[in-house]
């Protein structure tokens, strides 16, 4: 297993967490950290929301879950700088990460997200603006393409490292294709190929195995893991010892998932309040316990629930049931 620095931010380990929109808050990321991700993400971050709104909580990070990126978003290179010195001035992140692989349509008809893969002297201007902004180390996050007749992740590639940046993760998937279909490897390798930066691959790395694959595939210095680690933190765990020994360690019981379940709901609860809480972990408690027997019973029964003992009440419940089926 490979160490992965970004600029002059080392890594304890080449395994990273994906930033994810009403996923990665700070709750979930310190869960990932202690699990062992090598690098925490913020979910993305309005550089326009940070200059006229600067007490939002979404891009504060803590000591506990570092090192950590913000991602930030926008299409105008002089918003993008100033909304990251204002981040670092007030948080102090480890890395900044660029978003230009968004794909939803209120992101990308604003000419951000993945629309700057459409337009790479702008998307150069917005890099190079940001990484003489700060001090610390600028990253971006692309995809393959917009579809497949404009496939230029290697391009924009090396336009990102022409303008500073450290590292350039690349999600093997068309804007097209939003998170459908299956993720093509050969691009990740294709960027590898055309950068001296380090490449991180994301897109399909759904186990360790996957993780160990395309790393071997590709070439890539690191994997980025993000739908495959809802309700399962643990993802970081048995990917980092698997790549390390190659032996796998045992998936996680039904005990295993409905206590985390409930220590999430607690971290939330100490960072929100119990109203934003309990109704934010419905998602999140829907992915610890997929795949168990009745689970969709839980489910149904749990959007209807607003108190946090009760949600307790419930799961506990459900796992005497789980047990007793066994």
């Amino acid at each position: 297993m490979s160490l992965l620095a970004i600029g002059d931010v080392n890594l304890a380990n080449n395994v990273l967490l994906a930033p994810m929109a009403g996923v990665t808050d700070m709750a979930f990321r310190i869960l990932c950290h202690r699990e062992g991700c090598g690098l925490v993400a913020t979910e993305m971050v309005s550089a326009k929301g940070v200059l006229y709104n600067s007490k939002d909580d979404i891009w504060h990070v803590s000591s506990e879950e570092r090192p950590v990126a913000i991602q930030l978003f926008g299409h105008e290179p002089d918003v993008m700088a100033e909304a990251a010195k204002i981040i670092c001035h007030n948080v102090f992140p480890d890395i900044i990460d660029i978003n230009m692989g968004c794909p939803v349509a209120k992101v990308v008809n604003k000419s951000e997200g993945c629309a700057l893969m459409r337009d790479i002297p702008l998307a150069f201007s917005i890099m190079k603006a940001v990484v003489n902004a700060v001090r610390q180390p600028v990253t971006v996050k692309i995809r393959k393409g917009w579809d497949e007749q404009h496939v230029n992740a290697a391009e924009l590639a090396v336009a990102a490292e022409h303008a500073g940046i450290s590292a350039v993760t690349v999600h093997g998937r068309t804007r097209e294709q939003f998170y459908t279909g299956i993720a093509d490897w050969d691009i990740i390798g294709a960027v590898k190929q055309s950068v001296s930066i380090p490449v991180i691959g994301n897109g399909d790395v759904k186990s360790p195995h996957d993780a160990k694959q395309m790393l071997e595939y590709t070439g890539c210095d690191g994997v980025m893991i993000g739908r495959a680690a809802c309700g399962n933190p643990w993802v970081f765990k048995r990917t980092i010892h698997y790549l390390r020994t190659g032996e796998l360690l045992p998936l996680p019981t039904a005990e295993d998932r409905i206590n985390k379940a409930i220590e999430h709901l607690d971290m939330e609860i100490a960072l929100k309040g119990e109203y934003l809480a309990v109704r934010q972990m419905r998602k999140h408690i829907a992915w610890y316990i997929k795949g168990l027997r009745d689970a969709s019973l839980v489910r149904d029964k749990l959007n209807r629930l607003d108190n946090s003992d009760d949600v307790k009440k419930l799961l506990m419940g459900y796992l005497e049931h789980v047990e007793s089926m066994k």
